[in-house]
């Protein structure tokens, strides 16, 4: 169905209204603030150790008691954080099958937002000197439930929104008034020409989607530094971060709800029960060797993906630990590198597309590209031993000074906005028309379950050498892994094989017609 162009910008804004208003949670709550937060809750209701009878003060280490247990106020944060990714996986593979039917598709997107939104502002009601501050551990988990579910549900509708797209819809209909030419095998040249400007407008689109993010999560973050400053990072700041990005949330996901296709026409009858039942049924077949082979390529891609997000997302991790703890960087500083680096994500999200009209570089060109400059910044960090000798660091090089590492903030920031938004755009290339809720979910959970490998292996690294630098090679070895799988995925192949796919069928993998 060709929407209207009106109707169409309509919609689109809609979808982009969504990633500006989510994408706060991640910046301001989800990496920076909630982590933190949690952690003083446990801290204002607990006690130092050995004796634990006295409360925390800052500079010690101190346990809180919950139920039978003492639990370590650092680790009650990492706990947390650890279920709350196990129940978003769960969320996402039940919600799978109803996503993917568009009239449930926005209600489920609207009612994960609201979750997560009202799960936020509500630390704002929740003082950690309260008999119920343990409530601050549920309300974290569904924020992030909210969150993931919401964005699995997001991204199903970007590959609709980019072969709906005008410039794509006019490449549809060149030089055939009559009647819409599909792209197909036996006319290969209108179906790569076709092929090319989908993919354009797909990378287009995801960039765009980054780019807007990350603009609302630095506004935001710029406007919460302030109390947070001024109140020497009290709980109730913290608080208060968390719950400005709540209201953030739901007040932009207004335009998601008034523009975002819903349901048209009369609904045919379905269960939600029987729905949650077939989607776990069905991510079994997904896996199914058999259909692993008919979608090769799209699995391909997942492998890479699982190593690259989890290498991605740990170099960042690892990097502000590193300034914390080998570079003795503040606090603030440490705030200011993790606001450079969305920052010049941005740029990255605007430049890069622009290069890609430029050249006529493909999807898949760039992301390894991409790949190939952020495994650059592990491996400075590895010059650093060249620098060392008898424990004394040189002035420059190998990241062995605070301004190199801000250096590599707007470096790292600039490849990783344009990473994530051809990541997902590259991915929606290879889905099954009408199942990209399904398939966004499984992109999800590869994410999330990969979300623990790095963080433990930098963890046991630390632990045995006692220097953290160590765990640069093995960033670099993790990222360089995934770029033979990159390379081995035929993006055309699997488009073809997507189009044709029909989960189940008896047809033949090597069936060409």
């Amino acid at each position: 169905m060709i929407i209207e162009h009106r109707g169409y910008q309509k919609q689109l804004w809609g979808w982009l209204s969504y990633a500006f208003a989510s994408e706060v949670f991640v910046i301001v709550s989800l990496t920076l603030f909630l982590p933190i937060c949690l952690e003083q809750f446990a801290r204002d209701n607990g006690y130092q150790l050995p004796d634990m009878t006295e409360q925390c003060l800052e500079s010690t280490r101190c346990v809180v008691r919950i139920g039978w247990m003492w639990v370590d106020t650092a680790s009650f944060s990492l706990y947390v954080n650890s279920i709350s990714v196990a129940l978003q996986a769960l969320t996402v593979i039940s919600m799978g099958g109803i996503a993917d039917h568009p009239p449930h598709r926005k209600r489920l997107l609207l009612s994960f937002a609201f979750i997560g939104a009202t799960s936020a502002i509500l630390f704002l009601l929740l003082p950690s000197s309260s008999s119920l501050w343990l409530l601050a551990a549920p309300l974290a988990m569904l924020a992030n439930v909210g969150f993931g579910a919401s964005v699995v549900a997001m991204n199903a509708y970007l590959p609709t929104l980019a072969r709906e797209s005008p410039e794509v819809q006019a490449k549809l209909h060149d030089n055939d008034d009559e009647a819409p030419l599909l792209p197909s095998d036996d006319q290969p040249n209108r179906s790569r020409t076709y092929d090319e400007e989908l993919s354009r407008a797909t990378a287009r689109i995801s960039s765009f989607g980054i780019a807007l993010g990350y603009a609302a999560g630095i506004t935001l973050l710029v406007v919460a530094l302030f109390p947070v400053t001024k109140l020497r990072g009290s709980t109730f700041s913290l608080r208060l971060s968390i719950g400005l990005s709540g209201i953030w949330w739901a007040l932009f996901s207004i335009p998601a709800a008034l523009w975002l296709p819903g349901a048209t026409g009369v609904e045919q009858p379905w269960s939600a029960r029987s729905e949650i039942a077939a989607s776990w049924k069905r991510l079994g077949g997904m896996l199914h060797p058999r259909e692993i082979q008919r979608l090769k390529n799209t699995f391909k891609y997942l492998g890479a993906w699982f190593l690259l997000s989890d290498g991605f997302t740990t170099i960042t991790s690892t990097a502000i630990l590193f300034g914390k703890t080998s570079l003795h960087m503040q606090p603030s500083a440490l705030i200011v590198v993790g606001a450079l680096t969305p920052a010049c994500g941005i740029g990255g999200s605007v430049v890069w597309p622009m290069l890609q009209r430029r050249y006529g570089w493909s999807n898949k060109q760039i992301l390894v590209a991409l790949v190939l400059l952020v495994s650059a910044v592990p491996a400075y960090g590895c010059l650093g031993f060249l620098g060392v000798f008898d424990g004394e660091r040189v002035r420059f090089g190998g990241l062995t000074t605070v301004g190199e590492m801000f250096a590599l903030a707007v470096y790292f920031g600039f490849v990783y906005g344009a990473f994530q938004g051809y990541a997902r755009a590259l991915y929606a290339e290879l889905l099954p028309a009408g199942e990209e809720a399904r398939w966004y979910g499984l992109y999800s959970i590869t994410d999330k379950s990969s979300s623990f490998v790095g963080p433990l292996v930098v963890g046991v690294i630390s632990d045995a050498t006692g220097n953290i630098r160590y765990a640069f090679f093995f960033l670099v070895v993790m990222i360089w892994l995934a770029v033979p799988l990159l390379l081995s995925v035929d993006v055309e192949e699997g488009r073809r094989d997507a189009r044709k796919y029909k989960y189940g069928s008896s047809q033949s993998v090597d069936d060409s017609t």
